[in-house]
């Protein structure tokens, strides 16, 4: 049976509690991890010394406050079904534990891809992230959060007062914590707001740094995590971090049981159903774990003691017929149901509708002239606001969406459409699709064809009226150049061919007459694979004359419809 160790609480009684503690504790210590003598972690082995943003007395992201202490199954995240005790209903244990709530998840994949371009040496996977969320909040109380990516109600962590935990007075007059005289850990990530203040972060782009906002929350661990020039692929150097952000062995060891069980694969499930862990380390078995929402308590009345001489029950009382029963009591009165909770705008969605999506096709290197709209919709087809709405290019294809992402999230606004931001051609030609599904919902998508056509040209122009001419057996003192153009604009990287024809009226390839060379020496008229530069021209590669006499004529084609025929005269030199 293993034994989890939480961190040591405040008034460890004897020295022989904290010898064993110790033990425990540096027997499953990390490689390049140092203890105290309280079993703790020493600071130098969380961060480099003289950083002047260490958060609380803790010195890290959380001030150390308590954390889910749940380990992830042992199996791989997709076991066999078992039963389940109670129903008898086969359950996949590992499944739910792997499922990650689909609004939590894309914050994390969006820190990830930040992280990946602001600090790309810190090579942070979002799979960390994940599992610090899921030890510090359970992923956000099991992704209860609105379109925006705030959690319905604040997710506070313990006072810390001292009382078994540090001790750290306010430090933001309640603005966060709600608490003016100790702070608390705050939000999906646990950030205490004195951390909050300096590594808060804007994830989701509305301006402000709100620690109970998962895009938010995220994109600040990275950040935190990123810090003293960091390369997480090292393993000494990500045992820091994590130390850093809670500084405790034991809670090591947790976030790389979820990191290594999220690497083996997650899947996505709908915000609100994550499954909750139910172990604290500030918790005995059954107590409400922590981090917990802030709510009011009536307590319970304390029991009346009895009075000296007053019977027991279970003892017959004088004149009562030596009946033994106890006396019964009232039934105590019944608690009022509590209210159930109301529908997210995103549990109430029930499909989605095109909203007027224009046709999508557009030239190779331009963009798109309309955009994929839909509007999600309720059963009684009215427009939901507030839904998150994912746009994901799926295909062959290097399209992208304005700002080079292949997906794109947007909130629907108050008639419930979502508009995708516009759509840039790459230069693969061809079908792409674009698909349109709610985050956080199990919902048919909607999928739309976009059309990615080549590069056109509508005019070829040679850029000199010079004669072409050449003796029998000689070669052409100048080379064709052309100029492309479409609608009056240079074409750039627009394709074409070059053939050396028997007449204007038969296109088909001369076998006399002016020739190309290929790479080896040998006589072609016809050249493919052709393409205008990024000015538009073309400029072909030398000519030469075999023995024939006349006027040859030589055709190029562009994509788009172009033509330009070019006269080649081949004539004995004047005696």
């Amino acid at each position: 049976m293993a034994a989890h160790f939480g961190r040591l609480r405040k008034g460890a009684t004897t020295t022989a509690v904290a010898a064993v503690a110790v033990a425990a504790l540096s027997a499953s210590q990390a490689p390049g991890v140092t203890t105290d003598d309280l079993g703790r972690q020493a600071a130098g082995a969380a961060q480099p010394s003289g950083d002047a943003n260490t958060g609380g007395a803790g010195g890290g992201a959380t001030g150390d406050s308590p954390y889910y202490t749940d380990l992830p199954p042992l199996k791989s995240p997709n076991p066999s079904p078992s039963a389940s005790p109670a129903t008898g209903t086969p359950v996949s244990v590992g499944e739910a534990e792997a499922g990650i709530p689909a609004t939590v998840l894309d914050a994390y994949k969006k820190a990830e891809a930040e992280l990946r371009a602001s600090k790309p040496g810190c090579n942070l996977p979002w799979q960390l992230l994940a599992a610090i969320g899921k030890v510090e909040s359970g992923q956000a109380r099991g992704g209860r959060v609105d379109a925006s990516g705030t959690t319905y109600s604040p997710i506070l962590g313990p006072k810390l007062d001292g009382n078994g935990f540090a001790l750290i007075a306010d430090t933001d007059n309640g603005a966060y914590d709600g608490d003016p005289a100790y702070d608390r850990a705050v939000g999906p990530m646990q950030f205490i707001p004195s951390t909050w203040a300096w590594a808060g972060r804007d994830g989701n782009g509305d301006g402000k740094k709100d620690p109970n906002n998962v895009y938010d929350a995220a994109l600040a661990a990275g950040h935190y995590l990123c810090r003293f020039d960091r390369d997480l692929s090292v393993q000494s150097q990500m045992n820091a971090a994590i130390l850093n952000y809670n500084n405790s062995t034991a809670y090591l060891n947790t976030v790389l049981s979820w990191l290594e069980y999220y690497r083996k694969g997650t899947h996505e499930v709908p915000d609100g159903t994550g499954t909750l862990p139910s172990n604290s380390s500030n918790s005995h078995p059954g107590a409400s774990p922590s981090p917990s929402t802030p709510a009011s308590s009536t307590p319970s009345t304390p029991s009346t003691p009895s009075t000296p001489g007053t019977s027991k029950p279970g003892t017959p009382k004088p004149g009562s017929g030596g009946s033994t029963s106890p006396t019964p009591k009232p039934p105590a009165p019944s608690s009022p149901a509590p209210s159930p909770t109301p529908p997210t705008p995103t549990q109430t969605v029930d499909h989605l509708e095109d909203a007027n999506t224009g046709k999508l096709t557009a030239t190779a290197g331009s963009a798109f002239g309309a955009k994929v709209a839909v509007r999600a919709e309720s059963k009684a087809s009215k427009g939901v606001a507030k839904v998150r709405v994912r746009f994901t290019i799926i295909g062959d294809t290097d399209a992208t969406f304005t700002g080079g992402e292949s997906v794109a999230t947007v909130v629907t606004g108050s008639t419930g459409t979502a508009t995708a931001p516009a759509l840039v051609a790459g230069e693969k030609t061809g079908d792409f699709t674009v698909r349109a599904t709610v985050v956080g919902r199990v919902l048919g998508g909607l999928d739309y064809t976009a059309t990615v056509t080549p590069r056109q040209a509508d005019t070829l122009t040679r850029t000199s009226d010079t004669a072409l001419t050449c003796v029998p057996g000689g070669e052409f003192a100048d080379q064709v150049e052309m100029k492309a153009t479409y609608k009056g604009a240079v074409a750039g990287k627009v394709a074409a061919t070059a053939t050396l024809i028997k007449s204007a009226d038969d296109a088909t390839e001369n076998d006399k007459g002016p020739y190309f060379k290929d790479a080896d020496g040998k006589t072609i008229r016809t050249l493919t694979d052709l393409t205008t530069d990024a000015d538009g021209v073309l400029k072909l590669p030398k000519l030469y004359a075999d023995d024939a006499t006349g006027t040859f004529l030589l055709r190029v084609n562009t994509t788009g419809g172009a033509v330009l025929t070019v006269e080649l005269k081949v004539a004995a030199a004047a005696s």
